[in-house]
């Protein structure tokens, strides 16, 4: 099943409970689609969801499960939604996602990361489900070689932890399944850093636990939730000796996934590129079904300049000291999103002061994330049971799913 001419599509956003996928799912409404969301909740909140359908006026069909649960992804395939097109496309973002934690727990990414996709590809299959969005990482190149400073997307692939290369893996999957299935089209794009909130301060980045990744530290050092901020390296390569990154905003991302379904179903209505299986060989980013583009902005911040915009954004401190590099890390990832904003039509516009800003309020709004006084806040969801959220009721059953935004 690919996307009708006439039909509103209808997305399955796995994963959309989370930072990304819950500000996807909302960019994802925004721009006309029915939702229907997969989610374990093992680092997300159903909360998450019922803001993003407060701040549409809309609502979302909500599945609590995993992906690896093959009947499972049949009965949210299966068309329980009434009003709606059955689901015809699927944005692919549920997977472990922490490089350092990878390195201890190998087994654990490669069983979720690589196994879960494998079984959502294996059910698409047998619901004729063609259109698929694969949320990568820019972890799979590696340290860039020497004299890039742009990382192309036909640059070697080296992932130097687990978690990149579950992830290589599953790109390599997906090309093969295109490559099998002639009307399978897929479109992987590669995330360099994701930071900031949507502008609202209603939903952000909530992580459980300790966090993965840098800007949720830094918030919490400000909030003084910390005592300090471990910069992990001062001896790297770079601008001032901290990691460079390619920091881009989480809403500019987000629409980035709205622009690569765009594409999604142009690559269904045109005849695909004949591309000699030597150059895909050479260059597997160029498939003519499966093409992959990388998702920043281009330009890279050091880790010690990211916490000094901070700084000027809140007018507090970042108290901070020196650590040794984590496994697994490199000195500096930047983007050349060119491919992107050429054939996708896409760009970040969002600058880091903006990520910085939009990080705070959220933050400063949400001290605990989705999380209230005595734990957890949100829609109590069953395993394997469909919950409509938004629009002013959660409730079990068939009712119809997201009217989406006024229009």
């Amino acid at each position: 099943m690919t996307f009708g001419s006439d039909a509103r599509p209808h997305v399955l956003v796995t994963g959309g409970a989370g930072y990304i996928g819950s500000h996807t799912t909302l960019e994802l409404l925004t721009a006309g689609y029915d939702v229907t969301v997969l989610d374990n909740l093992s680092n997300a909140s159903s909360e998450s969801l019922r803001r993003v359908g407060s701040i549409v006026g809309g609502k979302i069909n909500f599945w609590r499960g995993d992906v690896r649960d093959g009947a499972l992804l049949d009965r949210v395939f299966g068309g329980e939604e009434v009003g709606q097109q059955k689901i015809s496309a699927v944005v692919h973002f549920a997977a472990l996602k922490s490089a350092p934690e990878s390195v201890d727990n190998p087994l654990d990414y490669y069983n979720c990361n690589v196994s879960g996709t494998i079984s959502l590809l294996t059910a698409m299959s047998r619901h004729n489900i063609n259109s698929f969005v694969f949320s990568s990482t820019a972890a799979v190149y590696g340290t860039p070689q020497q004299g890039v400073k742009l990382i192309p997307e036909q640059h070697d692939t080296r992932p130097e932890n687990p978690y990149g290369r579950s992830k290589l893996m599953v790109e390599n999957i997906i090309r093969d399944v295109c490559t099998a299935n002639k009307d399978m089209r897929a479109v992987i794009l590669r995330y360099f850093n994701p930071v900031g909130a949507h502008e609202s301060g209603i939903i952000g980045e909530s992580p459980r636990g300790t966090p993965g990744n840098l800007v949720p530290y830094v918030l919490q050092t400000v909030a003084g939730q910390r005592s300090h901020l471990n910069v992990t390296g001062l001896d790297w390569p770079t601008v001032d000796g901290s990691g460079v990154r390619d920091f881009i905003h989480v809403v500019d991302l987000a629409k980035g996934h709205v622009a690569a379904l765009s594409y999604a179903k142009q690559l269904h209505q045109s005849t695909p590129a004949t591309v000699s299986s030597t150059a895909i060989l050479a260059d597997p980013t160029i498939h003519p079904t499966c093409p992959t583009f990388n998702m920043g902005t281009g330009s890279g911040s050091s880790v010690l300049q990211l916490i000094s915009t901070m700084e000027s954004v809140t007018g507090l401190p970042v108290p901070w000291v020196k650590a040794p590099r984590r496994p697994g890390d490199v000195a500096e990832v930047v983007a050349n999103p060119a491919k992107a904003n050429g054939t996708l039509g896409w760009e970040a516009s969002l600058g880091v002061e903006e990520m910085c800003r939009d990080a705070w309020r959220w933050k400063s709004e949400n001290m605990d994330g989705y999380d209230g006084p005595e734990g957890p806040v949100g829609v109590e969801v069953k395993e394997g049971v469909r919950v409509v959220i938004g629009g002013g009721a959660e409730r079990e059953g068939r009712e119809p799913g997201s009217p989406g935004p006024n229009r």
